[in-house]
């Protein structure tokens, strides 16, 4: 067991403080496949260091102060291994839509606690960033380390999923929404299944113009979320497409309704961000 105090030769870097206040990644890519290990007094110590700076320190200031962030690096200056603070500094960037800087805090909290960030970091490239072969291969990573674990209250395959439909690739978007559906079916039961699970692997046989399976998956996500205007929308299409225009046009217009009254999706971070195939209502 390694012990990971700062005096780590070769591998623990102590930053000083800039004139600006801002601690700042150095520049390297996180591609080792080496896994740190604390000791247990490091945990300790290094948990003494997150009350201290973050529950104690960041977290009595706003969420986007400068404040904020100078406790945060007080604390990083005494030991830049903890995970955990590099994530504190890169969150409120990615909220900001502050990508760029915010994703090489987040390449340092993988670095130093791959098991807890490496998922989070691979959401927030598919949810947020928008870097959908970045995703996919942390996820994969991720996949292969721990399993097809959830995150954000979705599996990976899940992500995955939403990754090859944004990159137009709708048969393996098909292929991964299916497997989920099928794991979640047989391990967890019908009542596991999440309402995006179904609208998202309808999109991938909507945009494949296989319309009427995609309906069968459409109607699945109105059984549990009857008001989502976003189903009802692409529901709409898919029997416009196979001639049914007046249910079509009668169901577009609850739609329309539904979206101005806010039932679309209702993820906790829909309010940073437009997710993938969201209607826009005007």
């Amino acid at each position: 067991m390694r012990n990971f105090g700062i005096s780590f030769t070769g591998i623990i870097f102590v930053i000083a403080f800039l004139s600006c206040g801002d601690l700042e990644p150095a520049e390297e890519e996180v591609k080792s496949e080496e896994e740190f290990e604390l000791s247990s007094a490091d945990k300790a110590r290094q948990d003494s260091l997150i009350e201290k700076y973050v529950h104690n320190g960041a977290k009595q200031f706003g969420l986007y102060s400068q404040e904020r962030r100078d406790e945060l690096d007080k604390g990083l200056a005494i030991d830049s291994t903890v995970a955990y603070m590099w994530q504190q500094k890169a969150m409120p960037l990615f909220k900001q839509g502050k990508y760029e800087l915010g994703m090489p805090f987040l390449d340092k909290a993988v670095l130093y606690n791959r098991r807890d960030w490496q998922e989070y970091r691979a959401f927030m490239k598919c949810i947020f960033a928008k870097q959908y072969r970045n995703a996919i291969a942390d996820f994969k990573d991720c996949k292969e380390r721990f399993g097809n674990n959830f995150v954000m209250d979705h599996t990976y395959d899940f992500y995955m999923g939403i990754s090859h439909l944004m990159l137009n690739e709708f048969e393996e978007a098909e292929e991964l929404f299916k497997s989920d559906y099928d794991s979640i079916m047989n391990v967890k039961g019908p009542d596991w299944l999440h309402h995006l699970d179904l609208f998202y692997y309808g999109i991938s046989l909507y945009e494949q113009k296989k319309y009427k399976e995609a309906i069968v998956f459409f109607n699945e996500a109105l059984v549990r979320y009857p008001t989502f205007s976003d189903v009802q929308a692409y529901k709409a299409k898919a029997l416009y497409a196979i001639g049914k225009a007046e249910e079509a046009t009668a169901l577009y217009e609850q739609a329309k309704i539904n979206g101005k009254k806010g039932m679309t999706i209702n993820e906790d971070n829909e309010i940073y961000e437009r997710y993938p195939y969201q209607v826009r209502w005007y």
